[in-house]
């Protein structure tokens, strides 16, 4: 019987190392096309910044002197102010306000899916056609926003009031991806939760204060750095409702950018440019995610 209970005893396997060829191979699609069409370009993009090239021509080579004159560009510099003053009006109340539509949609009952569609309906227009519908509601003349409050207030043509009026219509258009984030961040907080705090007490702001804030912060800071970069990435609303104007007021670095390689056909500086607002962009973020982590902790 010992020979038997012996004899029939598995034996152990043993491991096999990762097939590696099969992963590779259904990767080099994606490999190819992120190569080609990020990594170099942003090669290409590093190489021609270190040139004096135009826009159809290749310069000579001139080293860092393209991000010297940038260290001393007035005009960099105000339309980096103005990126940070649009991140300013933008970052924080498109996180609050998709919060806010988040949990009115929840709380929405046989509405939620309405309101959640007329929440995020916005969010799938083209940019062009979200500026020209704003255009018109705030045109001095004939726009709503006027004939209700009884102005002719030119929003887009007043340096005060140009990019808080371009802030207004990014909020307008992109909260709505916001919001189904949230609304995916508060799906996943069990309701037992929601009623043992009930049983205990908690009502209103104690709930939001303790338990749905705290159960929101990973949902939060993946906004918040979403927002931060997009905002930096400012151009398409810039362009399209002020052209960076009036007076450059609304002149963020990358219509800055646009404009030095396309009407000033000086290629190499814009990418000057657009290197040193990536080296920007990319410590801003590492430097964002760091204080948030902190106040987690």
């Amino acid at each position: 019987m010992t020979a038997i209970k012996s004899s029939a005893t598995p034996k152990p396997r043993k491991a096999t190392a990762p097939v590696w060829g099969p992963v590779i191979f259904l990767l080099l699609p994606f490999l190819a096309v992120y190569v080609a069409f990020f990594i170099w370009p942003a090669i290409q993009t590093i190489v021609l910044s270190l040139t004096n090239s135009g826009l159809t021509e290749t310069g000579a080579f001139v080293g860092l002197t393209n991000f010297k004159t940038l260290m001393a560009d007035a005009s960099f510099w105000d339309s980096l102010r103005h990126t940070a003053y649009f991140s300013l009006l933008t970052v924080i109340p498109l996180t609050a306000v998709g919060m806010m539509l988040a949990m009115l949609t929840k709380a929405g009952g046989r509405l939620r899916q309405f309101a959640q569609a007329v929440f995020f309906i916005p969010y799938v227009l083209p940019v062009s056609v979200a500026t020209l519908i704003w255009q018109w509601v705030l045109n001095p003349s004939l726009g709503v926003v006027n004939a209700v409050t009884g102005s002719e207030t030119a929003w887009f043509s007043d340096p005060a009031l140009a990019m808080p009026a371009v802030a207004a219509v990014t909020i307008w258009w992109t909260v709505g991806f916001n919001m189904l984030l949230f609304l995916a961040g508060l799906q996943n907080i069990p309701q037992d939760v929601y009623e043992a705090a009930s049983l205990d007490g908690a009502q209103g702001f104690q709930v939001f204060r303790y338990i749905t804030w705290p159960s929101l912060w990973p949902t939060t800071t993946l906004v918040l750095t979403l927002q931060l970069v997009a905002s930096f990435k400012i151009f398409s609303q810039v362009y399209l409702l002020t052209g960076g104007g009036p007076f450059d007021s609304t002149r963020v670095v990358l219509v800055y950018m646009y404009n030095t390689a396309f009407t000033d056909t000086n290629a190499g500086y814009a990418s000057a440019i657009a290197v040193a607002f990536f080296i920007a962009i990319l410590l801003l973020t590492l430097v964002q995610n760091f204080l948030l982590s902190r106040t987690r902790s």
